[in-house]
């Protein structure tokens, strides 16, 4: 079965990126929660973190500014050189 992802940045002419693997496990992994800011997008993310910390996993909780936008290359960077994992909630 084929996968396709698309890329939701305003690229004019879009890159081809290949997904990257998956981790076998999380265990040991630091899991970056990111939050774009729609409404209750904080609310999966709250009770996400909770079942991620009951397994003893690290997390840390990013938010972009607005949903309007793409996301700050400064918090990209941040979330790439934190995180091993990336979770990000799309809601309302």
């Amino acid at each position: 079965m084929a996968v396709i992802l698309l890329d939701p940045t305003d690229e004019r002419a879009p890159a081809e990126r290949a997904p990257l693997p998956r981790p076998p496990s999380l265990d040991g992994a630091c899991v970056g929660l990111l939050d774009i800011s729609k409404p209750r997008g904080d609310v999966f993310l709250d009770r996400l973190q909770e079942l991620l910390a009951e397994r003893g996993l690290t997390v840390r909780r990013y938010t972009k500014p607005t949903y309007t936008k793409p996301m700050p290359p400064d918090l990209r960077r941040e979330i790439a050189a934190e995180c091993d994992v990336v979770i990000e909630a799309l809601a309302d």
